[in-house]
C-alpha cells in the first residue's frame, strides 16, 4: 500500500507523537506484563518500621541483600545487579528485580509487610490566591521562612525568579537535606534541598541527571505552593499579573520522581525516605493512581510514615473524572485535593468568512492578525493511503488526516486535542464537542474550543460554502461568572476502598492556572513549539493540590505544634460550600468545599487523630496485628474483643459518608471528639443544615462546653431514616460558638 509522502519534520514528529502515547499507554493502564514468567520486573519489598534498635543504616543494605540471595541465589546476583535501592531512613524495605515466583518466596518471609511491582504513576497564579480571599498584604507568621516545602514531583528550574533567594537567610537549623547538585544545578537559601531518583533503567535521550527540571510540572507547582512574589508575571502577557506561592517566605526541598518514561513506585518510597529524614514540614505529590490497598501503595505508604513523624502530606485527587470512584488518592491519612475554576477564564475566538463569530475556550497565545484561511472538516481529509476514512479523521488523530489537504488550513475537529492537524500542518485547529466546564491548555498551533452547538454552526457553514474561511484570533482575558466549580477532568469519589471516609477532602483551584515554568519546556508539551515562557498557564488536579500544600503551610506557620490531622482537619472544616447545582455529584466532587486560607489558622475546634487512631481504624480495615506491628513498631494489637467493624466509620475524621446497600433503610453511629483551639471558654451549639424529608440526623449532645484550650469533649452523630430513589444526600454538621463556626459536610449514598 503506498502512503501519502510526509515531509521529514511530520514524519519525525508523527513517529515522537506514537512513541510518547505508547508511553502514556502504560502510565494510564499500567498492565501486567505478558512476558515469560522468569522475566524479572522491579518489585517493592516493604518491611514497615525502622528497627528500634539503634543500628548503622549501612547495616540495612547486607540485610537486604541476604534477603534476596536466600530467594534468588547468590550467582544470579552475581550476574546482575538486582538491588536497586534499600529504604533505610525513615522506613524499612528495597527495590528488586524479581520475577513472579521469587516475589511471592519473598512475601512469605518473615518481617515482609507487603511485595508489589513498582507501577508507574500518573503526573495529575496570578489570580487564583486573590480568588480565594488570600491577598498579598494577609497577616503572616515569622515562623515562615523556617517551614519546609518538600515537593515529591518532576524537579525544578531553580533560575526561576520565583526561586531567587534574595532576602532570605541560611537553611532552618532542623534541616538535615543535601543539594544532590551536579555541575548544572546549584541550590540556595530558597530551594535549600534538591535529590533525583532513577532506580534500575536506563537514562531516556533529554533527560536531565539531575534535579533540574525540563518537563516543567514540578516547577509549576513549587512556585504555586511556595514561590516569591515575581511582578508582571505572564505568559505572552496572558494572565499579566504578580505570580506568588502560598508561603513565599517558606524554603523548598525538590525530589525528582517524574522523567521522560514516567514515574516509578520504587522512586516515590525512596524520595519519600529521604524527604522525611530531610526535616520537611509538609509534602506535596501532583501525582498518583489509585490502589485497592492501602500497603500496596506507594503514596499511602510514604504519607503513613510522614504521618508518624508530624508531617501532612497533601495529593491531587487525579485527572479521570467525571465518573464516579475515580479518585486516585483517597487515603484517611492525607490530604485529598479537588480542582476548581476560578474566575478568570480565557476567550478564544474564531470568525468565520461570512463575519460570524463564535466564542471558545484554549489558553491561545499565537496571533493570526486577523488572517482568514481556508476551512476544512477533519471527516473531509481522511488519509485513505493509509487505509482512513472520515469517521476516524473526523478525530483529527495523528496519522489519520491527508496532509496534502490540511497543509495550510483551519481543521475543525471533533477530538480533543487536534494533534492529527498540527502534524499534518494545519495552520490552527477548531474543537468541538468537549464538555463546558472543561478547560484546555495550550496547543501547538492557533486553536478555540467551541460548543457542540457552535461546532455544528461551523460544521454546517462549511457544508453550505464554497469556499469556506476562518480566522482564530489570540485569546483575551474574561470573568467566569460561575465559578468556583469543579471542571469534568477532576476525579470524583467516593472512596472506593473505605466508602465512609469521604473523599476528595476539600477543592482547591486548579484551572488555567499561571506559575514558573523552565524556558526548556515546550508551553504546550509537544515538540515543535518553539515558544519560550518563564510562566506557563495549566490545569488539572496537580494545580489545586499545591494550593492546599501552600495553605497547610501557612496554618503550620502559625500552629507548629499541630498534628497532621489537626491541619487537615482546619483546612476541611473552614472550606467555603460549594453549590450542588454546579455539581450534582457534591461532595464527592468537592469534597467540604472550597479552600480558604485566611480561616483555616483560626478553627476554633479540630478533629485530631494520633497514630493509634489511625492504627484502630487499619484494624477495622482487617490488617493483622503482626502486619500493623511490623508496619508501626508499635506493640499495640487489634483485639478481638473490639468491634472494630463500628471503628470503620469511628476515625476521628472531620467529615461524615455513610453508605447503604439499602436506600429505605439507612443506620449510623459516629462517634467524634472535638479538640478546642479557639477560645478557652467557649460553648459551641450544634446545628443540622440541609437533611432531607426522611432523614434524621441527631447530634447528642448538642451542646460542647469548654473551660480551656486542649480540652477535648466527645459526641455522637446519629443518622436513621431512608433517601428514597436519591443516589445520595447531603447535609452539614455545624458547631457554631458565635466567634467559629465549624462545618463538617455529611452525605449519606447509596451502594448497589
Amino acid at each position: 500500500m503506498d502512503l501519502v509522502p510526509w515531509s521529514r519534520k511530520e514524519f519525525f514528529l508523527v513517529v515522537w507523537f506514537l512513541l510518547l502515547s505508547f508511553t502514556c499507554t502504560l502510565l494510564v493502564d499500567v498492565t501486567h506484563s505478558a512476558a515469560h514468567p522468569d522475566t524479572r520486573k522491579v518489585y517493592i519489598v516493604y518491611m514497615g518500621d525502622k528497627p528500634k534498635i539503634d543500628i548503622p543504616t549501612t547495616t540495612t543494605l547486607p540485610l537486604h541483600l541476604n534477603m534476596l540471595q536466600n530467594v534468588v541465589g547468590s550467582s544470579n546476583i552475581e550476574q546482575e545487579p538486582l538491588l536497586l535501592h534499600s529504604y533505610k531512613r525513615s522506613f524499612n524495605g528495597f527495590a528488586a528485580k524479581l520475577t513472579e515466583e521469587e516475589a511471592q518466596k519473598m512475601a512469605g518471609m518473615a518481617g515482609v509487610v507487603s511485595v508489589f511491582p513498582s507501577r508507574k504513576q500518573k503526573l495529575h497564579t496570578t489570580r487564583s490566591w486573590n480568588f480565594i480571599g488570600f491577598h498579598e498584604n494577609v497577616k503572616r507568621s515569622t515562623v515562615e521562612s523556617d517551614i519546609i516545602v518538600g515537593m515529591i514531583d518532576s524537579g525544578v528550574w531553580p533560575e526561576s525568579a520565583s526561586f531567587s533567594d534574595a532576602g532570605f537567610g541560611p537553611p532552618p537549623k532542623k534541616w538535615k537535606g543535601t543539594c544532590q547538585g551536579l555541575s548544572n544545578f546549584t541550590c540556595n537559601n530558597k530551594i535549600i534541598g534538591a535529590r533525583y531518583y532513577h532506580n534500575g533503567r536506563p537514562f531516556i535521550k533529554g533527560d536531565i541527571k539531575s534535579p533540574r527540571d525540563s518537563d516543567g510540572h514540578g516547577t509549576h507547582t513549587a512556585s504555586t505552593a511556595a514561590g516569591n512574589l515575581v511582578s508582571k508575571a505572564s505568559l505572552f502577557v496572558l494572565g499579566s499579573g504578580t505570580a506568588r506561592g502560598g508561603v513565599p517566605s517558606a524554603r523548598i526541598a525538590v525530589y525528582k520522581v517524574g522523567w521522560s518514561d514516567g514515574i516509578s513506585d520504587d522512586d516515590i518510597l525512596a524520595a519519600f525516605d529521604d524527604a522525611i529524614a530531610d526535616g520537611v514540614d509538609i509534602l506535596s505529590l501532583s501525582l498518583g493512581k489509585a490502589e485497592d490497598d492501602y500497603f500496596r501503595d506507594s503514596i499511602s505508604i510514604g504519607a503513613f510514615h510522614a504521618l508518624r513523624k508530624g508531617i501532612l502530606t497533601s495529593t491531587a485527587a487525579g485527572n479521570d473524572g467525571p465518573g464516579p470512584k475515580t479518585i486516585a488518592n483517597f487515603a484517611p491519612w492525607f490530604l485529598s485535593v479537588a480542582a476548581t475554576t476560578i474566575d478568570r477564564e480565557f476567550v478564544t475566538k474564531v470568525q468565520l468568512g461570512n463575519q460570524k463569530i463564535y466564542e471558545g475556550i484554549v489558553t491561545n497565545t499565537f496571533d493570526l492578525k486577523g488572517k482568514f484561511y481556508p476551512l476544512i472538516h477533519a471527516g473531509d481529509a481522511p488519509n485513505r493511503k493509509a487505509g482512513y476514512d472520515g469517521s476516524t479523521s473526523m478525530k483529527c488523530k495523528p496519522g489519520t488526516l491527508d496532509h496534502n489537504l490540511v497543509k495550510g488550513k483551519i481543521v475543525l475537529c471533533d477530538g480533543k486535542n487536534g494533534y492529527g492537524a498540527y502534524f499534518a500542518g494545519a495552520v490552527g485547529v477548531i474543537l468541538q464537542n468537549r464538555p463546558v466546564a472543561d478547560v484546555l491548555d495550550p496547543l501547538p498551533m492557533p486553536a478555540s474550543c467551541l460548543g457542540l452547538d457552535s461546532g455544528n454552526s461551523i460544521y454546517h457553514y462549511i457544508n453550505s460554502t464554497r469556499n469556506p474561511t476562518a480566522t482564530i484570533f489570540k485569546s483575551t482575558e474574561d470573568i467566569d461568572t460561575l465559578s468556583p466549580y469543579v471542571p469534568s477532568f477532576s476525579s470524583r469519589g467516593p472512596n472506593p476502598v473505605t466508602p465512609n471516609i469521604l473523599k476528595p477532602d476539600i477543592a482547591a483551584p486548579g484551572a488555567s492556572i499561571l506559575a514558573a515554568w523552565p524556558p526548556i519546556a515546550p508551553v504546550s508539551a509537544y515538540p515543535g513549539d518553539d515558544r519560550v515562557a518563564s510562566y506557563n498557564v495549566i490545569s488539572g488536579t496537580s494545580m489545586a493540590c499545591p494550593h492546599a500544600t501552600g495553605v497547610a503551610a501557612y496554618v503550620k506557620s502559625f500552629h507548629p505544634n499541630w498534628t497532621p490531622a489537626a491541619i487537615q482537619s482546619a483546612l476541611i472544616t473552614t472550606a467555603k460550600p460549594l453549590s450542588p447545582d454546579l455539581n450534582p455529584e457534591a461532595e464527592f466532587a468537592y469534597g467540604a468545599g472550597q479552600i480558604d486560607p485566611v480561616r483555616a489558622p483560626y478553627p476554633g475546634l479540630v478533629y485530631d487523630a494520633t497514630e493509634l487512631d489511625y492504627i484502630e481504624f487499619l484494624c477495622a480495615q482487617g490488617y493483622s496485628t503482626k502486619l500493623l506491628q511490623s508496619i508501626t513498631g508499635h506493640k499495640s494489637c487489634c483485639s478481638s474483643k473490639t468491634n472494630y467493624g463500628a471503628l470503620s466509620d469511628n476515625l476521628n475524621y472531620p467529615s461524615f459518608a455513610l453508605s447503604s446497600s439499602n436506600p429505605n433503610s439507612i443506620s449510623g453511629v459516629f462517634n467524634r471528639t472535638a479538640t478546642n483551639v479557639g477560645s478557652p471558654r467557649s460553648t459551641y451549639k450544634a446545628k443540622v443544615i440541609g437533611a432531607t424529608k426522611g432523614l434524621e440526623i441527631k447530634v447528642n449532645p448538642s451542646i460542647l462546653s469548654f473551660s480551656s484550650l486542649g480540652q477535648k469533649l466527645s459526641f455522637q452523630v446519629t443518622i436513621k431514616g431512608s433517601i428514597h430513589r436519591k443516589s445520595s444526600v447531603s447535609a452539614s454538621l455545624v458547631f457554631d460558638d458565635g466567634t467559629f463556626q465549624v462545618r463538617s459536610p455529611i452525605v449519606v449514598y447509596a451502594i448497589y
